[in-house]
């Protein structure tokens, strides 16, 4: 049996372990919260080097993408220094895969994302692909990075405009304690809400689930939500404000969806090689080996 496990740097409370047959393989999944704490998140790393199949990262990239550029992140980079033996990915491999397919998929089996709907996406920088096919079907982008990282009340509409400002800024950003950028331990657990504004004016809500969850409103009536490690108690809460649809870029697997980190680390184990070894194309055509297809619910009646 392989395993994979998942280090995150964030709630131990949303932790998991499971195990899948999968192409004649069984594949043993944890996750490991560590509430933010890097220090322990280092002990668990070291520990595990060497002793399982493939390490992911969570909670943390190794890197922030800006169009073709990638700036390392200092933390993701830091912890991923501790790991000598075992491969080790952070899901950025994997996102390049799904993402880019992801919208072409459903505009055929649902008929959107369609041209000259708004899209609040809350990070770029972590979802660069998935950004980039929106702008290609002709959606109208509010990006929030400012906002969901750096609490400031600014949205962007240009992906170019963003990505030439990007280039100058993230190189310092990049610097900073990955906590002042990213909700982590129990602070994945509160909502505060904020800029409700631009969640209202959003036909679809795309990005990583806890930039959305952090700030979003009572009422989320009628919108798409597009993201990808989502629990049964988070597919609740968006049922409750009345979100019409819930899209992940994986599958349900034991009434969750597995975040990116944990999907590549799965696909790596099953591909048997180093994450460098292996292409976008090799990562797509073992997703239609496994039959694996993006998650879609409805989640209010009449939507």
């Amino acid at each position: 049996m392989k395993r994979v496990v998942s280090v995150s740097l964030g709630s131990s409370r949303r932790d998991y372990t499971g195990q899948f047959d999968l192409l004649g393989q069984r594949i043993l999944v944890q996750r490991i919260g560590t509430d933010g704490s890097m220090a322990r998140a280092v002990d668990l790393l070291k520990k595990l080097d060497g002793q399982v199949d493939v390490l992911t990262l969570g909670g943390v990239n190794l890197y922030l993408r800006v169009g073709k550029y990638k700036f390392p992140l200092r933390d993701g980079v830091k912890l991923a220094g501790h790991v000598k033996y075992t491969p080790l990915v952070d899901g950025s491999g994997i996102k390049e895969a799904v993402e880019t397919n992801l919208v072409n998929f459903l505009q055929v089996r649902y008929g959107w994302p369609r041209a000259g709907q708004r899209v609040l996406i809350s990070s770029v920088l972590d979802r660069f692909p998935l950004a980039a096919a929106l702008q290609r079907v002709g959606c109208r982008l509010i990006i929030g990075d400012a906002m969901f990282a750096l609490g400031l009340p600014i949205a962007f509409s240009s992906l170019s405009w963003f990505t030439g400002l990007a280039r100058i800024t993230v190189p310092v950003l990049a610097r900073l304690p990955i906590s002042w950028l990213y909700p982590l331990g129990d602070r994945q657990e509160r909502i505060k809400p904020r800029f409700a504004g631009w969640y209202q004016k959003a036909d679809i809500i795309a990005g990583d689930f806890h930039f959305i969850r952090r700030h979003m409103p009572e009422n989320l009536a009628g919108k798409i939500i597009i993201t990808s490690t989502v629990t049964a108690g988070d597919v609740a809460e968006l049922r409750k404000r009345g979100a019409a649809w819930l899209v992940t870029t994986s599958p349900d697997l034991d009434g969750r969806s597995l975040g990116a980190n944990v999907l590549e680390g799965i696909c790596v184990a099953l591909l048997n090689s180093f994450p460098g070894a292996i292409t976008t194309a090799d990562y797509q055509k073992l997703l239609d080996q496994l039959g694996w297809r993006p998650r879609v619910e409805k989640l209010s009646v009449g939507s």
